[in-house]
């Protein structure tokens, strides 16, 4: 028997529960992604916006047209997507774990070492272009390792991981402004906007392998918050219930970590999504599991509305992380001021 709201879908050996609300708010989503990548499109500089730009995606209009759109706005777009989705799904895995609203990655180290991990790729270099994406990964993993050892081991929960991260943050952020220090003023201005959080000049060659490595995650991640949500419980009754605790967990904070640092290496820190993406989903999508696809969705609706909104406004384009950490601000205090921290 299926439970209220929810029906199954059977093929062969294979049978899922699938939640009428979390599944409707997800095509919500979808709908709403749709009518962000037509306005991204439309937003910008010169004679192609407005409804020629949107004509120009579908392939219309003219060459030139078509070219702004198609390579330099759409992989703007694309980027500010799978950057928004892997932070929206990192904040709600790591959420989870520590069963508390402000453990995200921005919070707790995770993202601070990812960008390290991506500006020491440039150290010594005099270009100011940003660093390589894959490293992003490797600084957060390696900050994750940090927050872990020193809070007690996967099985810490609650405040103890919160505290742990923020003082990592501040010793990794000194790092970060070590980096800027040993460049030149030029190089330094621009590694500095990117450290806000900046998609501008982000294309396909970082949002597609971004995306693949997404693709891959995904999967883990869903794997993970089904077994995650029976954590919920306490530790001995998902033992009870055949939930292997320990490899949940790593597996779990395995996938938001590389989630985490895919997301800093295509659009650098970009503040707070990850933690407005999963409380808002477990609002909108119930409280019934773990809302992981909506998280990401609504992540990845986040940064790109922010990241146009940031170039429509005033002549100088803002960087999206700027944006995100004003709306940030107010967001935060309603968690911290609200029941269900």
């Amino acid at each position: 028997m299926n439970p209220p709201g929810a029906f199954t879908v059977r093929a062969r050996r294979w049978s899922i529960v699938v939640r009428v609300r979390p599944l409707l708010t997800a095509l919500g989503v979808v709908l709403a992604l749709v009518v962000a990548c037509a306005t991204s499109v439309a937003v910008g500089n010169g004679r192609t916006t407005g409804w020629r730009a949107v004509e120009a995606l579908f392939g219309g209009g003219d060459f030139a047209a078509f070219q702004i759109v198609h390579v330099l706005r759409m992989p703007r777009f694309v980027a500010g997507l799978v950057a928004g989705a892997a932070l929206g799904i990192a904040g709600c895995l790591i959420q989870t774990l520590a069963r508390n609203r402000l453990a995200t990655p921005d919070l707790v180290g995770v993202n601070d070492g990812a960008t390290v991990g991506v500006l020491l790729t440039v150290l010594g270099s005099a270009s100011g272009a940003i660093g390589a994406w894959w490293a992003g990964p490797i600084g957060a993993m390696v900050a994750a390792a940090l927050v872990v050892a020193l809070a007690g081991g996967l099985g810490t929960t609650g405040y103890r991981v919160l505290v742990v991260g923020i003082g990592l943050s501040v010793a990794i952020d000194a790092i970060t402004e070590l980096i800027l220090a040993k460049q030149d003023i030029d190089s330094a201005r621009s590694l500095y906007t990117w450290t806000l959080g900046n998609l501008n000049g982000r294309d396909y060659d970082v949002a597609l392998p971004v995306a693949a490595g997404l693709a891959v995650v995904l999967p883990v991640a869903l794997i993970a918050a089904r077994r995650l949500n029976l954590l919920r419980f306490g530790d001995d009754t998902a033992t009870t219930l055949g939930v292997s605790v320990t490899r949940v967990r790593l597996l779990a904070l395995i996938a938001a970590v590389l989630l985490a640092g895919l997301a800093v290496g295509v659009g650098g820190p970009i503040a707070f999504v990850a933690m407005a993406a999963p409380v808002i989903a477990s609002r909108v999508a119930g409280d019934g599991g773990v809302p992981i696809l909506v998280a990401g969705l609504l992540g990845g609706l986040l940064v790109v509305v922010a990241d146009t909104i940031g170039r429509a406004v005033g002549d100088v384009e803002l960087p999206v992380g700027v944006l995100t950490s004003v709306l940030g601000g107010p967001f935060l205090l309603w968690v911290l001021l609200s029941r269900k921290v």
